[in-house]
C-alpha cells in the first residue's frame, strides 16, 4: 500500500471519461493520481492536471518507475482487452471503462488473468449507484411487486456527426463494436443486476441516419424473456435530433408498477404498489457532460470509492468482472442475432436501411 495509506492511481486515455476518472480521484482524500497516460498530440503540453506527470505510453511510465496500485483504462473500446491485460502483467488493479471488452472471450482471458495474478478488475457499471437504481433493487429483493409481468426500457439518445468525427474510433465497428457496447451497455447491465439472464432473444435493427457515420445500427427493437420471471421489450437509439430524450424502465408487475425515467433513469416518475409508501430519495447526480452530448450519470466517485474500500479493507468489488463479462456476453449474443436477422431482410430492406455486418 502507498505512503499514509493512500491508494495510487494511473489513468490511461485521457479524453472525457479519463479526465472525469481523474478529477474523482484528486478528490479523495484516500487516493493519488501518480500518473497520466495519452499519445494524443499536444496532451503532454495541456495545463490540466498541472502537477501530474504525464506519458505518452505505459512503456514509458513503466521506465518512470513510479509506485502505483490501480490502473483506469479509459481507452477507446478496442483497447480496453490489452491495456487491462498490460495493467495486470505490472501487479496492477485495473478500472475497466465499459465495455469490459468487445468478445466474451477476451472477457473470461480477462478474468483469468487477473485471477492468476491475484488482482481486482472492477468494471464501470456506474448506473447501479443511482438512487432510483439502488432503491429498485431493494424492492425487488424485498419481492414487494410479486410476479413480474412485463418490463420496458427505452434509450433514446443523440448521436450524430458532432460525436461520430472523422478518422475516429467511434462508428468504426472493429474499435467501436456498435451502439449497444458504446452508448447502452449500462442499461443491458441495469437489466442483467435486477432481473437476471436473458432468454429466446428476438429483435429488428436499423441503420436510419448514421450512414457515413457508422458501421452499426443506430436503432433496434429487441424483446427476450427474463430469467427471474417477466417478458422485456428494449428499444433504443442514437438517431434523436438535437439531444437525448430519455432514458426510462417501465415494469408492471401482480402487485403493482413502477416506472424510473428522465434522460438517464435519474426519477421515479411512478410508484404504485400494494400497501407500500415509496421513502423519499436521495438526488440523483447529473449526467456527464460532454459539451454537444451527455453520458449516463456521473457516479463514478462511487467505483472510486469502492476500489479504495476494496483494497484496503478486503470489500466485496460491487461491479465485478463476471458481472462485466456478462454484458459482454449478452450484448455478442444480441448482435450475432443482429448478423442472422439481416440475413433474412436483406433483400426486402431499402438499401439505406440494410446494416453492415460486424466482424
Amino acid at each position: 500500500m502507498a505512503d499514509l495509506g493512500l491508494v495510487r492511481f494511473v489513468v490511461i486515455g485521457v479524453g472525457h471519461i479519463g479526465k472525469r476518472h481523474a478529477v474523482l480521484i484528486m478528490a479523495n482524500p484516500a487516493c493519488q493520481l501518480v500518473a497520466l497516460i495519452d499519445n494524443r498530440e499536444g496532451f503532454s503540453l495541456s495545463s490540466e492536471f498541472t502537477d501530474v506527470p504525464k506519458f505518452a505510453s505505459l512503456d514509458e511510465f513503466i521506465l518512470s518507475e513510479i509506485p502505483a496500485e490501480v490502473l483506469c483504462v479509459c481507452t477507446p473500446n478496442y483497447l480496453h482487452y490489452t491495456h487491462t491485460l498490460r495493467g495486470l502483467a505490472l501487479g496492477l488493479h485495473v478500472v475497466c471503462e465499459k465495455p469490459m471488452a468487445l468478445a466474451a472471450t477476451h472477457s473470461q482471458h480477462m478474468i483469468a488473468t487477473a485471477k492468476a495474478a491475484g488482482k481486482h478488475i472492477f468494471c464501470v457499471m456506474q448506473n447501479r449507484y443511482s438512487p432510483p437504481a439502488v432503491w429498485l433493487r431493494s424492492v425487488l429483493e424485498q419481492e414487494l411487486l410479486g410476479e413480474v409481468y412485463h418490463v420496458q426500457v427505452n434509450c433514446f439518445w443523440n448521436r450524430d456527426a458532432r460525436y461520430y468525427t472523422p478518422l475516429s474510433w467511434r462508428g468504426n465497428a472493429q474499435q467501436d463494436g456498435g451502439t449497444l457496447f458504446t452508448q447502452f451497455s449500462h442499461f443491458i447491465d441495469m437489466l442483467y443486476w435486477l432481473f437476471g439472464d436473458f432468454r429466446d432473444i428476438r429483435g429488428q435493427f436499423r441503420n436510419f441516419n448514421h450512414q457515413g457515420l457508422t458501421d452499426f445500427e443506430d436503432s433496434g427493437f429487441l424483446q427476450f424473456e427474463l430469467e427471474r420471471g417477466g417478458l422485456c421489450t428494449f428499444n433504443y437509439s442514437t438517431s434523436v435530433p438535437g439531444q437525448n430524450l430519455e432514458s426510462s424502465m417501465t415494469i408492471i408487475s401482480e402487485r403493482g408498477s413502477i416506472k424510473i425515467d428522465g434522460q438517464y433513469m435519474n426519477q421515479v416518475s411512478q410508484c404504485q404498489i400494494q400497501d407500500y409508501q415509496m421513502p423519499d430519495l436521495p438526488a440523483s447526480e447529473p449526467a456527464n457532460n460532454y459539451g454537444p452530448y451527455s453520458g449516463s450519470a456521473a457516479n463514478h466517485k462511487y467505483v472510486i470509492e469502492n476500489v479504495v474500500h476494496t483494497l484496503k479493507h478486503g470489500g466485496a468489488v460491487s461491479t465485478n468482472a463476471s458481472d462485466g463479462f456478462k454484458v459482454v456476453e449478452l450484448i455478442e449474443r444480441i448482435y450475432a442475432l443482429k448478423e442472422t436477422v439481416q440475413q433474412q431482410s436483406h433483400l426486402q430492406l431499402p438499401a439505406s436501411n440494410t446494416i453492415d455486418h460486424l466482424p
